[in-house]
């Protein structure tokens, strides 16, 4: 039985989810090393949503006032019809409720401040390695070993390398990534060149923006800081590809863009603006995956672990993946330096993933009714005749389960109540295991 904390974890993985981790390792006093394949100076492209609960992480660990200035605050998405009339609002963010706007910003800028803080904390990270393999497993730790030869070893290995984790063979070595059978296509075009209703004004528009109709919804959402750039993306059924046939469809740049355009007559004005002024360059895709749903997230010595999209891959339609990855990591930090006889490493991560792993659900339910809001009409309509879920608002405080959560907050009273007597169960946790469970067609707050 592990009952002391460890003093040397090694990290797999320099994305969103390893460096957070190593960020908020360093705030809990452990020491941690991080082990990358791509160099740093490889460009990342892209954009991604970061909502309250993302941000609250962030700012905990001092990076907030740095990123929000440099991406696109706003609160809400507009759900329009075709003719243009709003039918409904999803928050993905709101300063009154939930204490922050959304925040979206480039992927290569946030990852430049997740390295900048890294280098600024004086944490090493050893690039050009790949990982292998565990080659031991006990009470004393865990030696692994990378496809040069090379070996280590630490007190923990923790896996943030992502949907397709070679760390995950060694603790679910029969689970790959299942796809979705849609893939989405997307590009960054000038907000300028798109032409908007009659009777709406371009600075009127609100932005972002969901269009649904015959075509399924087709997605606006500005990028930059005065959100003159716009992702625009749409999404399709197709064919599961391999690694060299998801490549030969994004290097078809003319058949990627005859794809995004087809049902181009079906689409009101502003989309059909869109889709005549696609800049090629800018085409890309992104086949939606998921990891089934795991047993466990770590090996029976409990000295492998893995966490993020390693874990569980989410479909990026509630903007939620990255997010929970910084919740993984936020949360499996605070709760490493508290083990103890009374509270040792087995029990403690069994918790910790549970804890997690109920989280997910919701999140992935959440993102379900998102998704079938965005199929074609016709598939919405079979889903309404057989009463699937499909998103719709409610009070615009529906949320706060997911945005206000504190999530550190929680591991800490679960820590105190294991550690202390029953009689001094903390009010927090004792509510967390009796509260209602969510109704099974609407994810509730």
């Amino acid at each position: 039985m592990i009952s002391t904390p460890p003093n040397r974890v090694a990290i797999i993985g320099a994305g969103l989810a390893g460096l957070t981790l190593a960020i908020s390792l360093h705030r809990q006093g452990i020491s941690c090393r991080i082990y990358e394949l791509r160099e740093p100076s490889k460009a990342t492209s892209g954009a991604l949503m970061l909502s309250p609960n993302a941000l609250r992480v962030l700012d905990t660990l001092g990076l907030y006032e740095r990123l929000h200035p440099q991406g696109y605050n706003f609160e809400t998405i507009d759900f329009k019809n075709h003719e243009q009339i709003t039918t409904d609002k999803y928050y993905l963010g709101h300063e009154k409720l939930y204490g922050y706007k959304a925040l979206r910003v480039y992927r290569q800028v946030l990852l430049t401040e997740l390295r900048n803080e890294v280098k600024n904390l004086q944490i090493p990270v050893v690039y050009g390695v790949k990982f292998s393999h565990i080659l031991s497993e006990d009470q004393d730790g865990v030696n692994f070993a990378f496809t040069d030869g090379t070996r280590a070893s630490a007190d923990i290995l923790v896996g943030a390398d992502g949907i397709h984790s070679t760390v995950r063979k060694s603790i679910a070595p029969g689970v790959v990534p299942k796809y979705s059978g849609m893939v989405a296509i997307t590009c960054a075009l000038q907000r300028n060149t798109l032409e908007y209703p009659s009777n709406i004004c371009a600075k009127d528009y609100p932005m972002p923006v969901a269009i649904h109709g015959k075509n399924g919804a087709f997605v606006m959402a500005p990028q930059n800081v005065d959100g003159s750039e716009v992702l625009a993306g749409t999404q399709r059924a197709w064919p599961e590809q391999d690694r060299a046939g998801w490549d030969a469809l994004l290097a078809d740049r003319e058949g990627l863009l005859e794809l995004f355009r087809q049902g181009y007559e079906d689409w009101p004005t502003i989309v059909r603006s869109a889709l005549d002024n696609v800049p090629l360059d800018t085409l890309a895709i992104w086949p939606y995956y998921v990891v089934p749903k795991l047993e466990q997230w770590f090996t029976p010595n409990k000295r492998v672990i893995i966490l993020g999209d390693a874990a569980h891959a989410i479909p990026p339609t509630a903007g939620q993946g990255a997010s929970q990855g910084f919740e993984d990591a936020f949360t499996l930090a605070a709760l490493l330096p508290r083990i103890t006889a009374k509270l040792p490493l087995d029990k403690a991560l069994t918790e910790w993933k549970d804890m997690r792993q109920q989280r997910i659900d919701k999140v992935i339910k959440l993102t379900l009714q998102l998704n079938n809001a965005r199929l074609p009409q016709a598939e919405r309509e079979k889903l309404a005749a057989s009463g699937a879920p499909v998103w719709e608002s409610g009070d615009h405080g529906e949320l706060a389960w997911l945005y206000n959560a504190d999530v550190e907050k929680e591991v800490l009273a679960y820590v105190k109540a294991e550690t202390k007597s029953p009689r001094t169960c903390p009010v927090e946790w004792l509510q967390s295991k009796i509260s209602p469970s969510a109704n099974p067609d609407k994810v509730q707050p």
